[in-house]
């Protein structure tokens, strides 16, 4: 940086306000605090910082309040909004507000260093956005694990886009419920969503189902029928396993995705249409395309931005949100008082493998309501199946148990210095499992362990670790 750069921050958390403090500081930086957004505002009147950054929820003007105001006066001024409460509302408005980047908490000090000195380099590039009228409703999705986070960002990085995505997740992981956020947050969210699951259509009524038929084009064609692609004109097609697409239907896709135009069954009329692309599958296109199974031009078309849904044993401190959220629907739908889950009974549910993900919790959640005879769920109450689950198909639950166990033999053995050993081990093991479950992709292993990339490189240079480079030449340390 070619000269001092100041830093504003606002959060009613002294401790938060003391950590970026120090951290910026020993970067070079000027940093001033303030308690409060109107505290800010009053300063802002008499002169203007470089980066703010925000807590989103405080005593007073919110953060989205203050960031409303910071762009009607300095349209250009980058704002870090940061929060405790990590929802895809607070994202999105976050995002749709004009924010620079929504920083969850707690986060890697690392990565909000990071985070600021990004901000310096493109303030010149960033652009007023009108802040839309806060909406309280509940959050379409619930999420605070990691991984989940980052499916927020996407779907607030792409609040302003049409870019066609590609979705990816096992069966039940909630792919639908993504599409559905991508349109409800797009400029195309007053238009209409149309959803299409390829493996529920048969093959010969599939190009029917899309394109739409005129009279006469085969046999029970009476009239003419408008396809999917003409019902949602002007909005959103979401494609579900579009890995079951057959291959000539693919290759009229693969025209109309081109073109923008395409012909009914039966017709000699091109139709023009404004749509755009939202697909998802659980399958690997990648390995479908290598076995000649689907287009590889069809995939470059859809792979523009790709969104990847966490699996449920993947986030599992979401598991106890979800299930209550899920309790409370089910006893609205039943027009009943909801169930509430012990205490024993969650960290129960939490390590169950759950194989048909989210859509399974949320079954479970309604046979509770349904089945189970108290208000206060034990662990008995829950569905025969979830009790009487294989030992060996049972993740290890109690780690801490199994380390007291090592620690107690190391010290009855005469070993000192433990956590010199342990410390590296831990580190270790959690590093290789976090690149082992994003494919070497160091920034997103980083995110998976809470940390900034920065910290994970540094961490793998201490321990002496072999690790392929992944993305290690992407500078981009969000």
């Amino acid at each position: 940086m070619s000269r001092t750069e100041t830093v504003w921050i606002v959060d009613d958390d002294r401790s938060i306000r003391w950590v970026l403090e120090k951290a910026l500081q020993q970067e070079g930086m000027n940093t001033q605090s303030f308690e409060s957004a109107d505290s800010l505002l009053g300063r802002l009147s008499r002169q203007q910082p470089d980066v703010i950054i925000s807590d989103i929820r405080m005593p007073g003007a919110s953060g989205l309040d203050l960031l409303a105001q910071i762009r009607e006066l300095h349209p250009r001024l980058p704002v870090i909004i940061m929060t405790a409460h990590s929802d895809l509302d607070s994202a999105v408005a976050s995002y749709q507000g004009g924010a620079f980047e929504y920083l969850p908490k707690p986060f890697d000090v690392d990565e909000a260093v990071s985070l600021v000195k990004r901000a310096f380099q493109h303030a010149q590039e960033q652009q007023g956005l009108e802040a839309p009228a806060s909406q309280a409703r509940t959050p379409e999705i619930i999420g605070e694990a990691p991984a989940m986070q980052e499916v927020f960002r996407a779907i607030g990085r792409l609040s302003h886009s049409n870019i066609t995505v590609l979705i990816n997740g096992e069966s039940g992981t909630g792919k639908e419920l993504v599409a559905h956020a991508l349109h409800r947050h797009s400029p195309r969210a007053a238009s209409p969503f149309i959803a299409l699951n390829m493996a529920a259509i048969p093959k010969d009524l599939m190009e029917s189902e899309l394109f739409g038929h005129e009279k006469g084009a085969f046999t029970g064609a009476a009239n003419q029928r408008r396809g999917r692609f003409e019902q949602a004109d002007g909005g959103t097609l979401f494609l579900d396993e579009i890995g079951d697409m057959p291959a000539d239907t693919q290759t009229r896709l693969l025209r109309v995705l081109a073109d923008g135009e395409f012909y009914r069954v039966g017709g000699h009329t091109p139709v023009k249409v404004d749509v755009r692309i939202i697909a998802a599958t659980h399958q690997n296109l990648e390995n479908l395309v290598q076995a000649g199974k689907f287009r590889e031009d069809l995939f470059h078309r859809l792979n523009v931005i790709r969104i990847h849904i966490p699996r449920m044993s993947d986030r599992r401190e979401d598991i106890p949100a979800l299930a209550r959220h899920f309790l409370a629907r089910a006893a609205q739908e039943l027009a009943v008082e909801p169930k509430l889950l012990k205490g024993e009974t969650e960290e129960y549910l939490k390590n169950l493998p759950w194989p048909g993900n989210v859509r399974q919790l949320e079954n479970t959640c309604r046979w509770i309501t349904v089945m189970a005879s108290g208000r206060e769920v034990h662990v008995d109450d829950l569905p025969p199946e979830l009790l009487t689950q294989p030992q060996d198909a049972a993740p290890v639950t109690n780690w801490e148990q199994a380390l007291r166990q090592w620690a107690d033999q190391a010290l009855a053995r005469g070993q000192s210095g433990l956590l010199d050993s342990a410390v590296p081990a831990f580190e270790r093991i959690m590093i290789e499992t976090a690149l082992k479950h994003t494919a070497g992709r160091r920034r997103d292993a980083a995110v998976l362990l809470g940390w900034g990339r920065n910290t994970l490189t540094r961490k793998i240079k201490e321990l002496g670790m072999k690790v392929d480079g992944g993305d290690d030449d992407d500078s981009d340390d969000a």
